[in-house]
């Protein structure tokens, strides 16, 4: 009887000091290399090395992803609107999570602040990102954000333009 308490007192002993996995935490490694891509965005450089070669990348959607040379292409051609964009550093929150399925996800919240070239309006948008890591790399990442302020201020200068080319065209 003796040796079955202990036996049981051992198990017990022994799961109780297993290392349980982090199933949420603000420090990883993974986080770091969100904060890296958030750094190189706000340097205006891509680096797509960082995302596996087979990542899809949505943004605002959940049809037609994005590859990695695709995500590098579509920031490019957008930086043309601005005359400067970036991530605040005020208050960002970084956090990891460990799913019941064994997923590693790091989700941000950030503030994101730009000025538009064509008019100089002044923007400011919450903006939510989460990316899914496999070995280290990016293998998909969401991004979600209200971009009607942007279309609505990119309409209106377009808008602008044609009016001044129209007028410009009646004087003649």
């Amino acid at each position: 009887m003796k040796k079955l308490i202990f036996l049981a007192l051992a198990i017990v002993l022994f799961t109780a000091c297993e290392k349980q996995m982090k199933r949420y935490t603000q420090q990883s490694p993974e986080i770091e290399t969100v904060k890296m891509l958030i750094d190189n965005y706000n340097k205006k450089t891509i680096d797509i090395s960082i995302y596996a070669d087979s990542s899809k990348t949505f943004y605002n959607t959940n049809d037609n992803p994005m590859s990695p040379a695709e995500v590098k292409t579509y920031h490019q051609e957008r930086e043309a609107l601005y005359t400067s964009r970036m991530f605040s550093n005020e208050d960002p929150e970084y956090e990891m999570v460990l799913t019941d399925d064994g997923d590693t996800w790091v989700n941000c919240w950030l503030e994101w602040n730009a000025t538009l070239a064509g008019n100089g309006k002044k923007i400011e948008m919450p903006i939510h990102l989460t990316y899914q890591f496999v070995d280290g790399k990016i293998v998909k990442e969401y991004g979600y954000w209200d971009p009607t302020e942007i279309v609505l201020n990119l309409q209106t200068i377009e808008a602008d333009k044609e009016k001044l080319a129209n007028e410009d065209q009646s004087e003649e």
